[in-house]
């Protein structure tokens, strides 16, 4: 599979999970495509069952919490082989929030977070306003301290996987108090009084699960329901990001590694003027770009969860989790682009795999962070620290 050092237990989980990928998933694409990302709920209750029997559901969190307790390493491994799979199938293999273990209370933990580990319960991020996205201080959503509650309001739009969630993680500036103005997040479940759904707007890539517009009126939760204290709200949403784009960076190596090799195999048969396009120099050279730009997005995704494993500051993890996420996203979506090339009039179909790709891989330019986003923050740390502290 790959030329990078790993020990026998890397590449095991490695393959475990690209088996998955390979035997249960990608037979089920093109009729999650033509069926607006579902798939028959059997299908789906089985990838879950079996996502959790093969040790990949809640990889992230503590084997202790009933987790799978996988380094950062094993975990980029198995969430590059899910990004192989479109349609978002491979969401079947979840990712609860690693970062609430050293958080939350005792309550919060058996009310939310077990549940979520076991796969009981889901969860989704209320935090992007239409006014805040990359700018997530801009937000205008609001948590008021009323004697042992507080009143929450505001509306959240792309709040990916509402659908599916049993409750939301709700970010909000405090309103009143000493802390006048600081972020707070906060457990909120969705049949709470006053959270209403609003719409599910329509986007590029065919996904089951939803991103919506939900607006929270007046929604009254116990104070139990701080996530930490008031003013810790955005040190947790800058760690989920911190993973998230890591993982973003992994799954787009996936992407990439898919389509080289289906843009391979498809050039090696399709005969145009008597031979093989992939005879043809041109069509050579994207794929040897493509295949070049890989590798090098592959080690870098590589050696930051390597990095991360031996416990490298917060603040030098920050700024390689962006570089990553740059890198690696921006590449998957050069490489789809040529393999959208690559197949013709065949790459425009829906039901190819380089059409998906290049629609699903456009995302990840945008969510968790842009690019530019990610060049800010990389220049930031450049300037702060010195390129040889960056990458050596």
């Amino acid at each position: 599979m790959s030329t990078y050092p790993m020990t026998a237990e890397d590449a095991e989980v490695q393959q475990r999970a690209r088996r998955f990928v390979d035997e249960e998933l990608i037979p089920w694409e093109r009729h999650a495509e033509e069926h607006g990302g579902r798939i028959p709920e059997d299908a789906r209750e089985k990838h879950h069952r079996m996502a959790v029997d093969l040790g990949l559901y809640a990889m992230n969190m503590p084997k202790e919490l009933g987790g799978t307790g996988m380094t950062t390493f094993q975990q980029v491994l198995v969430s590059e082989q899910i990004g192989r799979v479109t349609n978002a199938l491979g969401w079947c293999v979840h990712t609860p929030p690693a970062w609430a273990p050293s958080v939350v209370s005792t309550m919060q933990m058996d009310r939310w977070i077990l549940p979520t580990v076991r796969g009981e319960m889901h969860e989704c991020y209320a935090i992007t306003e239409a006014g805040a996205g990359s700018d997530v201080d801009a937000l205008e959503a609001t948590a008021r301290r009323e004697g042992d509650d507080y009143i929450l309001n505001g509306e959240k739009m792309h709040v990916t996987s509402y659908n599916n969630a049993t409750y939301c993680f709700f970010q909000a500036k405090i309103s009143g108090g000493p802390n006048e103005g600081a972020h707070a997040m906060f457990f909120v479940d969705k049949d709470t009084p006053g959270v209403r759904h609003i719409r599910d707007p329509q986007y590029t890539h065919t996904y089951p699960d939803s991103h919506a517009v939900v607006a929270f009126d007046d929604v009254c939760v116990p104070a139990t329901h701080l996530v930490g204290a008031e003013g810790d709200g955005m040190s947790f949403t800058y760690e989920w990001f911190r993973y998230e784009r890591m993982m973003i960076a992994a799954r787009s190596c996936g992407a990439a590694e898919r389509l080289i090799d289906e843009a391979t195999a498809f050039a090696k048969s399709r005969v145009q003027f008597g031979s093989p396009i992939f005879d043809f120099q041109v069509i050579q050279h994207m794929l040897a770009d493509s295949l070049t730009e890989l590798w090098a997005a592959r080690l870098m995704t590589y050696q930051l969860a390597a990095n991360i494993d031996r416990g490298i500051d917060v603040k030098l993890q920050h700024a390689q989790c962006s570089m990553a996420k740059l890198y690696a996203s921006e590449m998957a979506g050069r490489v789809a682009d040529r393999a959208v090339q690559i197949f013709g009039g065949r790459g425009y179909m829906r039901e190819n795999v380089a059409e998906r790709f290049w629609r699903e891989t456009r995302v990840d330019r945008i969510w968790e962070g842009t690019s530019e986003i990610q060049r800010n923050i990389i220049a930031d740390q450049l300037g702060k620290r010195g390129a040889q502290s960056l990458v050596g």
